[in-house]
């Protein structure tokens, strides 16, 4: 039973929450704070977070007042998200095991008027159908995940309908085509910029393979651990790169460079371990008792034929206990004396915080789905509503810790 004390401190906490908030929401014009603090009451307390559920449980709200304040209140999003983030890292930033994980999700659509909507790959489903995706940017300590940031992925054929993107509000600045990796590594810099306080930057095997994301966040001196599949091509002693050498008579000279020898498979590469090369670790307690991984370390080379050098990194390898086949490929720019445990720590937080974003409930607090302003039955999403409800909705739950 929940004491009555225990209410006080919630309701307490959440005024406070709310009050932090308050300023971003009042123009010289008009005052849509009250409004703000209900749309908050209405998403922890509705089982279903549309404009109907939320009014339907908070005192003096309708779902046309709140569908107001995402389509038309002017308000901007930049300065919620930055307070976010600031509370975020003050709840789970700056510690050891503090990390930024990068994932995508998925918001299935059945019409065509959602912004940036489209046949396009449904992680939550596993096909492609017709759907909306966005990439996160989740701060984790390993116990709890915030989301703080997000960007909405824009396709080609969004991209280059002007009048598309004009009906739904698309600003011009955002009407170019940015790939996911590219939002990823936007949505890193601007944590960065925000002083949100992480020790790495975690990613799945769809970020893993993309060398030009992981070569960005090495040069700004990010450690990441990225996910890669088993066909991931390395090196285990650094290669020459150089342009071939030709005979006289043999045709042109060459202008691709490359690498004096050839590459080997992660996989491959994982085949030739003996008993000895891997480590049986501890890496958490669970609901079913210690986690218990068999992990393999080595540093080993990389180089997609496109930068000067090639680069040296950590391949971590991580097989189940009892399932010697299931196996997990990581590389990290984590430096060469990090402790083994501490890489199979870093690789499996980015599992667990990655999963969270897939949930059910993880995509129902991002309401997306609004109704026209004319009023003809159209839904829709707008660009203003995506960049407006991703705010306010991401409010970090109060637990007993954070109140206590």
């Amino acid at each position: 039973m929940v004491s009555g004390s225990l209410v006080e401190r919630i309701a307490g906490a959440f005024g406070a929450f709310a009050e932090r908030y308050r300023r971003f929401f009042a123009t010289r014009a008009r005052d849509n704070s009250a409004v703000a603090e209900r749309y908050l009451q209405g998403l922890t307390q509705a089982r279903e977070c549309t404009f109907e559920g939320m009014a339907a449980v908070v005192a003096a709200a309708c779902p046309q007042g709140f569908q107001h304040f995402i389509s038309n209140s002017p308000w901007d999003h930049e300065p919620v998200l930055a307070q976010l983030s600031c509370d975020a890292d003050m709840l789970v930033g700056g510690k050891p095991e503090s990390c930024l994980i990068i994932d995508e999700t998925s918001f299935i659509k059945q019409g065509e008027r959602s912004v940036g909507v489209a046949r396009q790959w449904s992680g939550r489903l596993g096909k492609v159908d017709n759907c909306q995706v966005a990439v996160f940017a989740v701060l984790s300590d390993g116990r709890q995940n915030v989301p703080i940031d997000m960007r909405l992925y824009l396709p080609r054929k969004w991209v280059e309908d002007e009048a598309r993107c004009e009906r739904a509000g698309v600003p011009p600045s955002a009407r170019q085509l940015k790939s996911k990796s590219e939002h990823a590594l936007d949505l890193v810099r601007t944590a960065r910029a925000r002083g949100v306080r992480f020790q790495w930057v975690g990613v799945d095997a769809g970020y893993g393979k993309e060398p030009a994301f992981l070569r960005a966040l090495d040069d700004e001196q990010v450690v990441f651990v990225a996910d890669v599949q088993r066909t991931q091509a390395v090196w285990m002693q650094r290669p020459e790169i150089a342009l071939p050498t030709r005979r006289p008579g043999q045709g042109r000279p060459a202008t691709k460079r490359r690498a004096s020898t050839s590459t080997v498979t992660v996989e491959d590469l994982v085949r030739s371990f003996r008993a000895e090369d891997w480590t049986r670790l501890v890496l958490r307690d669970s609901t079913r008792g210690p986690l218990r991984v068999d992990v393999a370390c080595r540093r080993v080379w990389v180089w997609d034929g496109e930068e000067a050098e090639p680069r040296c990194w950590q391949l971590i390898v991580r097989r189940e206990v009892g399932s010697p086949t299931t196996i997990k490929y990581t590389l990290s720019n984590a430096p060469a004396e990090t402790p083994v445990l501490r890489l199979a720590q870093m690789q499996g937080s980015a599992i667990g915080s990655s999963a969270s974003l897939k949930t059910p409930r993880a995509s129902a607090v991002w309401p997306t789905i609004r109704r026209s302003a004319g009023g003809r039955g159209i839904t829709m999403s707008p660009w203003f509503c995506w960049r407006c409800c991703s705010s306010p909705s991401a409010v970090p739950r109060i637990t007993r810790k954070s109140i206590c």
